[in-house]
């Protein structure tokens, strides 16, 4: 539950107090000082029954049983035991006790819906930092799972955050998050509750954290799928770098509160066009975040009481979306160019809706999302939503959660520290987390690419800032998720690796195209690749190449052939005596291709040694003669031949185009539309 959803995380700091009349209000925003004075009195009155839980606990308890209803709470208790005990007597800055962070650390993962085992180890996650307790104490008590969460998150603290040590930093938080979502997802969580109560911090502390926040921190949450964490951190971060732009976004929002309910009415006509047509739908409004309502406000000016939010339209199964997608443009006037359907290709944070907009009868232009419920706790929670990757559990045929899950169940935590291992571990001893977004793996192997932090930080600075993704389908049959923006040689890495280096050339839709070409959604890439392995990227390809990995390979390989760097002198055209003497003494001045007997062709092929020889010698063989040559100069090792021919029977010429195109090397023959050298 986003600060921009209709029902926000309790405590949403800035966000949540935007909310217009008439819409669904959040939850009371909860006391972590009642809850700091419930821990001390617990601590001085002695430990609660072992048959219920401590008062410092029971909100987390009854945010997770809303989503766990089985959840053995049995654990929690004994987690918060430990953590309340080894804590007794540290307070925050703020003056609270230290109690009050982990607790309200696992409140906002457990209003996510995170299993048992996140939470007792979000509970524990500072007892190993900054207490006595061992990780040794902590595998005795609660099992492995959670002793990897807590050393995982522990590891992260204990790196420092100085702008020196950011690049390595923010690898070992990349190396945490690939071996276990859950353990960046503790993080974030962590960092939120940090960032709620960052007031009491100095201004220049203030501002460097959210500087973090907002270069690492939010993008990370964006691509595990946790708007909830996502949109807050924005806003909070957003209040602290552009404090007067915030305040006139907050007035905005207050203005428009003030104003009347617009989007409501919409609502209502809507749910009373689905109600008619028999489907069965939850309308809700869903206020836009601070953020997102001040990057209207700089997109379109003016702002009107719609631009403040957007429908959400939410439905039991999938084809339910689409017969609500039918009946409001069908019932509505539809603006079409908003269409976007993250159903049938969701997004590479798992995130899966309709997005559409109507104009209703008065004029006022809605956005709506449509998705099942499902859908909705994965687009709020991200892997959270997933559960524990590891338990194993039955899939449930169509369901979104369980397929991303590849087959590891929801996990109700009942059995914390029992069983961790199964499927936990891949055959190398490595973890093979089931959530793993695309994404994510990528960053992980360019990241072990890496020559140095520096080189990691840079690109991982630019992948983080696409905030946008492709995808584009192989000729195999396989798609490649890319960021917006990328080009053939960031595919050709995507898909081939480091013998991309050897790529020449590619086919999009069919055509041939230049390696810098940048690719759209739903284009199929094929990449010709030459058959010599010696052949390597030039340093122009860093001009056109957009992801991590593709720089990092062309880096290394240009590092280690510093010859490459130079390039070579362009092959000059070949003169009409030279032609003649590859073609032998009878070959002619150029002709037309008008006339069946004489024909231009054009030549695509990989720049080899020997090629010209080899062509020449082809040509021979089929009883033609060269009249006139020409060789363009080489672009991204792909070279252009133009050859003006003489047969002695025109019928030859598909045995001749064929034998031309059995040349090593050589990708297409076509017949030119003008002769090779026009100037002879």
């Amino acid at each position: 539950m986003s600060a921009e959803a209709a029902q926000p995380l309790s405590g949403t700091g800035p966000t949540g107090s935007a909310a217009a009349p008439g819409r669904r209000r959040s939850r009371a925003r909860i006391d972590l000082r009642r809850i700091g004075r419930a821990a001390l009195l617990g601590a001085t009155a002695g430990p609660a029954p072992r048959d219920r839980l401590p008062d410092a606990i029971r909100h987390v308890a009854e945010a997770h049983r809303a989503h766990h209803p089985d959840a053995d709470l049995s654990v929690l208790r004994r987690a918060y035991v430990l953590a309340e005990s080894s804590h007794r007597g540290q307070f925050r800055k703020s003056g609270e006790p230290y109690i009050t962070h982990p607790l309200a650390v696992t409140l906002i993962l457990a209003e996510l819906g995170a299993e048992t085992t996140t939470l007792t180890a979000s509970l524990l996650h500072d007892t190993v930092e900054d207490t006595e307790v061992t990780l040794d104490q902590v595998r005795e008590a609660f099992g492995d799972e959670v002793t990897y969460l807590v050393d995982g998150v522990t590891k992260l603290e204990k790196v420092d955050y100085g702008a020196a040590a950011e690049p390595e930093t923010f690898r070992k938080m990349l190396v945490a998050t690939g071996d276990d979502v859950r353990v960046m997802s503790i993080k974030l969580a962590d960092r939120l509750h940090n960032m709620r109560t960052l007031g009491v911090m100095r201004p220049e502390k203030q501002a460097r954290t959210a500087r973090v926040t907002r270069d690492v921190l939010i993008p990370l949450a964006e691509r595990l799928g946790v708007q909830a964490l996502k949109t807050e951190l924005e806003d909070l971060v957003f209040a602290i770098l552009h404090p007067e732009q915030y305040a006139a976004t907050r007035a905005l929002i207050a203005a428009d509160a003030l104003a009347g309910d617009t989007l409501g009415a919409v609502a209502d006509q809507v749910a009373g066009v689905l109600r008619e047509a028999g489907i069965a739908a939850e309308v809700l409004v869903r206020p836009r975040h601070f953020v997102s309502v001040h990057r209207i406000h700089l997109k379109r000016g003016e702002l009107r009481g719609s631009d403040f939010g957007r429908l959400l339209v939410l439905v039991a199964e999938d084809a339910d979306c689409y017969a609500v997608l039918g009946e409001m443009h069908t019932c509505f006037t539809p603006v079409i160019s908003e269409f976007k359907d993250f159903i049938a290709a969701p997004k590479f944070n798992l995130y899966q809706s309709l997005h559409t907009a109507i104009a209703a009868p008065d004029g006022a232009v809605a956005e709506v999302l449509i998705r099942t419920h499902r859908m909705h706790k994965v687009a709020e929670a991200g892997v959270v939503a997933l559960g524990n990757p590891y338990a194993p559990a039955p899939e449930a045929p169509g369901d979104p959660l369980t397929s991303a899950r590849t087959g590891a169940g929801a996990g109700s935590g009942s059995s914390v520290g029992q069983g961790a291992g199964i499927g936990a571990y891949a055959e190398d001893g490595e973890r093979a987390d089931p959530t793993r977004p695309g994404w994510l793996s990528r960053l992980l192997d360019w990241q072990q690419s890496a020559h140095d932090t520096d080189t990691f930080w840079t690109a991982l600075r630019a992948d983080l800032a696409q905030d946008q993704e492709v995808t584009v389908f192989r000729t195999d049959g396989g798609t490649l998720g890319l960021p917006a923006g990328a080009t053939c040689i960031d595919a050709a890495y995507a898909w081939h690796g480091e013998a991309a280096h050897s790529c020449v050339g590619a086919r999009v839709n069919g055509r041939l195209a230049p390696l810098s070409t940048v690719l759209h959604d739903g284009d199929t890439v094929q990449l010709l690749l030459a058959q010599d392995a010696a052949s390597g990227p030039s340093p122009q390809w860093l001009d056109h190449a957009r992801t991590p990995a593709a720089r990092i390979a062309i880096t290394g390989w240009l590092r280690a052939h510093p010859e490459a760097a130079t390039p070579p002198a362009a092959a000059p055209r070949q003169p009409a005596d030279a032609a003649k003497r590859h073609g032998g003494p009878d070959a002619a001045g150029p002709g037309s291709d008008a006339t069946a007997s004489r024909v231009t062709l054009s030549v695509e092929s990989f720049g080899r040694p020997g090629l010209l020889a080899d062509l020449t010698e082809a040509i021979a063989a089929e009883g033609a003669t060269v009249a006139a040559a020409t060789v363009d100069p080489p672009d991204e090792q792909r070279v252009r031949h133009t050859y003006t021919l003489r047969l002695p029977d025109a019928a030859g010429l598909p045995a001749l185009m064929k034998a031309m195109r059995d040349v090593p090397g050589v990708y297409d023959v076509s017949r030119a539309r003008r002769p090779a050298d026009p100037g002879l």
